[in-house]
């Protein structure tokens, strides 16, 4: 089907107030189309993880952090939230982490003296980075995973990471923003009891080499949900837009699908974390303030300024709707 009988039929669609049949139709064309290389997915996944990490005290805001599959229209099968190495990867080293214990109030009870160095360059220099992700990161550096985030989902948690290398030195994050609805890119939101919240994403950090993360990175956004239907993300070049939702805010009202929302997933390139990748094509990255985050008490943050200072969160374009992206950066 060309461009402009698919939008007929989206016409038509509409006229006869958006009934099932013209949905299936409408997304079966979507999903056939593979339009930027998408697949588009509708409803729950199935459960394959109950969780990936019980945390060992009893922390009231403790998540838990499933993992499932959903098969798309065109008969791909993806992870939901996403594929990751939490199982297999070495752990960041604890800034703050309320599920270990290891909570200092203020940057002066911070020791890094134990925390192991990852040697990705014998003859470069050791570089310390803070890191805080909504809610998982993995890290790599020229290639190489450095850490993955200990703590899947909530509460949150902030890490330290060391590593040699020299330059040029390519930065690259996986961040997810965790789900209690495998596939729908929702969860329960505590604060007015909500059940099918969008929620939202972010990462901070910050490297001693004077690297923050800021909008001369790049990231790249690869499952969207949830959404009412699959056309509220457009391809434009190498943007996946949701700009049709109108907004990037984190405060954007739910789209009333709840169980029956559609995702859009993209597939990830093998090498995006290697210094070869070429991420030009890829758009910016967005920042967003501490509010936008929502992390104005998170203690794993706010304790420690002086190790954020400079840095500004960042997300794809939309903080809300966009649950797994790619961000990069090649320090010269």
């Amino acid at each position: 089907m060309t461009a402009s009988a698919q939008s007929l039929l989206s016409i038509v669609c509409s006229s006869l107030l958006a009934t099932v049949a013209c949905t299936a139709m409408l997304v079966a064309e979507a999903g056939a189309q593979g339009a930027g290389g998408r697949s588009v997915t509708q409803g729950v996944g199935k459960k394959v993880i109950d969780n990936l990490y019980q945390c060992p005290v009893n922390v009231a805001n403790h998540r838990i952090s499933a993992v499932g599959t959903i098969t798309s229209l065109d008969g791909k099968t993806w992870t939901v939230p996403a594929e990751t190495a939490f199982q297999t990867g070495p752990k960041g080293a604890d800034l703050f982490n309320e599920c270990t214990n290891v909570t200092p109030s203020k940057t002066s009870e911070v020791s890094t003296a134990n925390v192991p160095v990852t040697v990705i360059d014998a003859d470069g220099e050791v570089i310390t980075g803070y890191i805080v992700a909504d809610n998982y990161f993995e890290f790599y550096v020229n290639g190489k995973l450095v850490a993955v985030d200990p703590g899947p989902y909530t509460p949150f948690n902030s890490v330290v990471v060391k590593f040699k290398a020299k330059r040029p030195i390519t930065y690259a994050f996986k961040v997810v923003d965790w789900e209690e609805d495998l596939g729908l890119g929702t969860e329960i939101n505590f604060g007015n009891k909500s059940k099918f919240y969008q929620g939202d994403g972010g990462l901070v950090a910050r490297f001693s080499d004077g690297t923050v993360t800021d909008s001369s990175w790049k990231a790249q956004a690869f499952y969207i949900a949830p959404l009412k239907t699959p056309d509220d993300v457009v391809e434009r070049g190498n943007v996946h837009d949701t700009t049709k939702l109108g907004r990037i805010h984190p405060h954007a009202p739910k789209p009333g699908c709840e169980d029956k929302c559609f995702a859009v997933h993209y597939p990830m390139p093998a090498n995006w974390a290697a210094p070869s990748f070429d991420d030009s094509k890829w758009p910016r990255a967005y920042e967003y303030t501490d509010e936008d985050i929502g992390v104005t008490s998170v203690k794993g943050y706010t304790n420690f300024p002086e190790l954020f200072e400079g840095s500004r969160w960042i997300w794809s374009l939309n903080l809300v709707f966009d649950n797994l992206i790619l961000a990069r950066k090649t320090v010269r």
